[in-house]
């Protein structure tokens, strides 16, 4: 029910109570019968009145068996005189105990104003209700341009510190010095260190870019106003500029304070792209933006601090210094910090004593902050719904295969006949990893289906890698080539199961060729990604080579694919016992562990 409607429900409710409670006196017990005079005579004559009242120019007579009658007499004559005239004896007068009142106020507003203003007052409280609602309309319609900036307490109870915030070191650092400045500028403007107008938070999405901004408030104590970059727009043209107007307003009168935006390419974007021209509404609401950070008046005391994934579509007024005077990296966590954060989200968590979060942190490389918080909360969800007590390790390795591929799928019926070329797939996988040198070493084999895959390999690297060579790469596609070569080998035949590995090995070689440098092509770059916004957005390759260089590409790319899958082939028929031993083994026990799998093939991978 809508408020209006709600409260004018309730207001007709209560008059209609209200109207019924005042009227009760007339409602209650049994109404009087309506007689004539003449018959009210015949009473008095035959002496059967108990009493007579007369009240104004109604007479009420109660008879000798308590029943009540009532008539109606003329205004200006008497009760007796009426009597007389009727020819009534006055001693039977004297008899029926007359008694005169007059009528009360009371008894008139009952009788003859209340029924008459009740829809009067019914009519005022409506118009009452509908003036209010036009009132408050209007209201929010003078307020429409106000930012809608939320304060954050930084005192609170649910206040963050950089002591809260695991990893991203350097980034707490460039943070901690903002903080500073805002608690003592003296000591910064004493060497003629100008206050910093604008941090620029960017990294991945899940790295903690939000999470910093709230430790930021912790830390400075001072103002800390936050708003999400979406909300500047709507369907209006100029709202978005008046509320960046109304935000910049409150943080100047608060100074010195924090603004923090989030998704700030909601409205950052490179200006020209889209179909509105100069009068686009995001785009008035960039140019507020850039005005107001650094323009003709000063602004002084309010820093500005932004977060996207997204800097590469960010407009190059946004981000020259002066604006965005600082720009803070947040790359995905290595093994280091993976550590340091599961232990922040193991806090409240009862964890079982084989838990060993330093190889949850091995196993987890490419996760960012908020997808291993996800891991343990997966894992802790698991545990409640074992009805056990404690997190154990197997819950935590089981929930980093649900967060990476989904959850299992064991009501999948497979046949005896795809349950063995599933085993010889993955199989083929392993075997080809764990033999080749660069390969990254296996962790795990499975042929339980999770998500859209029929089985999977989890091969994990040792360390982190932030530079992959080239032979990295090439036994990369072997290993991805391993199950395609298992399946045709074993079976002499081919699946659709290969799909996805077909397409990654090809996107390798292809990475290889055109964009690394690291064929016989020679150290150069084909192809450059665009984005193209028209209707929403999409990436457009520019060729900036001839149709000759792209057959040699075509050439090169298919020579390393092929390449790759001869050295999986060379692999899979030289240790065909090997292979035939791991497939079995998962056709029994379905998942091989690392320590497992590497005892069937007598000893650890070696590199």
């Amino acid at each position: 029910m809508r408020p209006l409607t709600k409260q004018l429900t309730i207001a007709v409710l209560a008059v209609i109570i209200a109207g019924l409670a005042l009227s009760s006196y007339s409602l209650s017990g049994k109404a009087p019968e309506e007689v004539t005079i003449s018959a009210l005579i015949e009473h008095i004559e035959k002496e059967n009145l108990k009493e007579l009242s007369v009240e104004g120019s109604t007479i009420t007579a109660t008879l000798k068996d308590d029943t009540e009658v009532k008539t109606q007499k003329e205004s200006e004559g008497s009760i007796v005189e009426l009597l007389k005239n009727y020819g009534v004896d006055e001693d039977k007068i004297k008899a029926a105990n007359i008694t005169i009142s007059e009528r009360s106020a009371r008894s008139y507003i009952l009788s003859y104003i209340l029924p008459s203003l009740i829809p009067l007052i019914l009519v005022g409280i409506l118009l009452f209700f509908m003036v209010r609602q036009m009132q408050g309309a209007n209201s929010k319609a003078m307020t429409f341009g106000s930012s809608g900036a939320r304060e954050a307490d930084p005192k609170g109870k649910n206040r963050v510190k950089f002591s809260d915030v695991a990893g991203a070191k350097e980034a707490k650092e460039e943070l901690h010095e903002i903080v500073e400045f805002l608690k003592n500028p003296k000591k910064f403007a004493d060497l003629g260190a100008k206050l910093p107008k604008g941090v620029l938070l960017m990294g991945r999405p899940g790295t903690g870019k939000t999470l910093l901004a709230r430790a930021v408030a912790g830390e400075a104590e001072v103002p800390f106003f936050h708003i999400s970059g979406s909300e500047f727009v709507e369907m209006f043209v100029g709202v978005g500029a008046s509320r960046v107007r109304d935000l910049f307003a409150k943080a100047k009168k608060s100074a010195p304070c924090i603004i923090f935006i989030d998704e700030i390419d909601a409205v950052g974007r490179q200006r020209g792209a889209g179909l509105g021209g100069s009068h686009d509404e995001r785009e008035q609401t960039l140019n507020q933006i850039l005005v107001e950070m650094d323009g003709f008046e000063a602004n002084l005391g309010v820093i500005v601090v932004a977060a996207t994934n997204r800097p590469d579509v960010l407009d190059p007024a946004l981000l020259r210094p002066g604006r965005f005077d600082r720009r803070v990296i947040l790359d995905l966590p290595d093994i280091t910090e993976r550590l340091e954060i599961l232990k922040v989200h193991a806090i409240g968590k009862p964890m079982a004593k084989d838990v060993a979060l330093q190889r949850v942190a091995e196993r987890t490389v490419g996760f960012a902050g908020a997808d291993l918080m996800n891991l343990l909360n997966e894992a802790a969800i698991r545990t409640a719904r074992q009805n056990r007590a404690e997190v154990t390790q197997e819950d935590i390795l089981t929930s980093i295969e649900k967060v990476m591929l989904g959850p299992e799928r064991k009501s999948k019926v497979m046949s005896e006949g795809d349950k063995k070329l599933v085993a010889y797939h993955e199989a083929g996988h392993a075997i080809v990893a764990h033999f080749s040198k660069h390969a990254d070493p296996v962790h795990k084999v499975s042929i339980i289906s999770r998500g859209s895959a029929g089985g999977y390999t989890m091969n994990v690297p040792g360390e982190d890698q932030r530079f992959p060579r080239r032979a990295q790469f090439i036994d990369d596609m072997a290993v991805c080539l391993g199950g395609y070569v298992a399946e045709q080998e074993t079976f002499g035949d081919l699946t659709t199961g290969a799909s996805s590995d077909l397409k990654k090995a090809t996107r390798i070689a292809r990475d290889i060729v055109t964009r690394y440098g690291m064929s016989e092509l020679g150290p150069q770059v084909f192809g450059e990604s665009e984005e193209m916004v028209f209707l929403g957005r999409d990436l457009h390759e520019t060729r900036n080579y001839s149709e000759n260089t792209a057959q040699r590409i075509d050439e090169a790319v298919s020579k390393l694919v092929h390449g790759a899958m001869e050295t999986a082939r060379g692999i899979i028929t030289s240790k065909k016992v090997e292979l035939d031993k791991i497939a079995n083994a998962l056709l029994v026990k379905e998942t091989l562990e690392k320590e497992a799998f590497e005892e069937l093939l007598g000893g650890a991978k070696q590199r």
